[in-house]
């Protein structure tokens, strides 16, 4: 039986899939761990797993503050390639930069066979690399490769940036490595991701959900009840929550309120005094149990809750907003499986129209139903864990 280390940021969309492979590693009678800066990940751990918490002691002035630097993206409004600039300096770099001397020690102390780190906690390969111990890199926001061919100068920057912090915590590497020479787990089908030529090393397993034991209560009677109408979700994540957020949903509601549709909106009741009657307003769904009983969801694009409603064959209207959302929004344009609005500038008519469109046009539920079936192929959560496992297994270079 081998010994495995998850390295994650503070960041649910990046913790979700690690929890879905680490149970089947733990089922199947491995050690796993988690190392992470969030105390409360270990109430979320599936049974037998370890968190390995990153902290520092108060003679650690540097490193004490932890934080921060996430605090500011949900307060920071920025837009396409500004975005990514501010997620580089004033996140992902001080985040990274933060956790190394926390990643080093607890590397030291748990030795694990094998390290799979996020790909933008980097200081987790660069940990891995300084201590000897094989690395694998997951790849939770695929865009982050596809950039490569999409926007060269912007990756090229990102390298130098990731390289420059290598030099500074003592990795002496010339390039980037924070993808990883053994493998690289990409959590989306070749279908969804598109056509980019990449290295053997990097394999497509689809996407990995992990469903929480937890219960979250949810007012299924107003679903059970909505026999005519479609029914939708709409949800902009737990990333935003600038002043943006009511202008949004103030759109939400002149387009949808008081129509024929059911709809589930994720969002802090008390953002306004008032909601339509057709809706049902929640902070927290079971979105998964919820999915199945939608006709469509509008969102902003995440990873996470495109790939969640497309495993359900779920057409979307999506709205991007920063980050990989962009590139997201144009995969399910690309495919067929929804429509794109520019969020600085819809407007309510043009999210009504473009919701009708999706739930009339058939064409939009065919394409999302041949996505789900290309992430089933996939392999998911299987095809993850025996990835990993044969890594432990096979000591020579060949790792896949």
């Amino acid at each position: 039986m081998a010994r495995f280390v998850y390295i994650v940021p503070p960041l649910t969309g990046h913790v979700n899939p690690t929890l879905a492979v680490g149970a089947a590693l733990l089922e199947a009678g491995h050690e796993v761990a988690w190392m992470s800066l969030d105390e409360s990940l270990e109430a979320r751990l599936p049974a037998d797993g370890k968190l390995l918490l990153i902290t520092y002691t108060d003679d650690d002035h540097s490193e004490r503050e932890s934080g921060q630097y996430l605090n500011v993206i949900t307060k920071k409004v920025v837009y396409g390639v500004d975005s990514i600039k501010f997620l580089y300096e004033e996140v992902l770099i001080p985040l990274n930069r933060h956790c190394y001397k926390g990643i080093s020690r607890l590397l030291e102390a748990y030795q694990p066979d094998l390290v799979i780190t996020d790909h933008e906690l980097f200081a987790g390969a660069i940990a891995a690399l300084k201590h000897g111990v094989p690395y694998v890199t997951s790849v939770t926001a695929p865009a982050a490769i596809q950039i490569m061919d999409e926007l060269p100068k912007v990756y090229e920057w990102e390298q130098n940036q990731i390289v420059a912090l290598q030099q500074e915590l003592g990795l002496r590497a010339e390039r980037s490595v924070a993808s990883s020479d053994l493998l690289n787990l990409v959590f989306t089908s070749k279908e969804f991701f598109g056509e980019v030529h990449l290295p053997d090393q990097y394999r497509f397993v689809g996407p990995v959900i992990y469903k929480r034991q937890a219960k979250t209560t949810f007012d299924w009677a107003r679903i059970a009840e909505a026999s005519e109408g479609a029914r939708i979700l709409v949800s902009i994540g737990t990333t935003f929550n600038h002043e943006h957020k009511k202008s949004f949903f103030d759109k939400v509601i002149s387009a949808f309120g008081g129509g024929p549709y059911t709809v589930v909106v994720i969002c802090d009741p008390l953002l306004f005094e008032e909601w339509p009657d057709n809706f049902i307003v929640q902070l927290n769904i079971p979105q998964l149990e919820v999915l199945p009983y939608l006709d469509a969801v509008v969102c902003h694009g995440g990873h996470n809750t495109v790939c969640e409603s497309l495993s359900n064959g779920i057409p979307l209207v999506v709205i991007p907003i920063a980050y990989d959302q962009s590139h997201v929004a144009g995969r399910v344009v690309k495919t067929g499986a929804g429509l794109r609005l520019n969020f600085n500038r819809f407007k309510a008519q043009h999210l009504q129209a473009a919701l009708h469109e999706v739930l009339h046009d058939p064409a939009f539920k065919t394409a999302a139903i041949s996505l789900r079936d290309s992430f089933i192929a996939a392999g998911g959560t299987a095809a993850a864990a025996g990835l990993l496992v044969n890594l432990t297994k096979n000591k020579s270079t060949n790792y896949v």
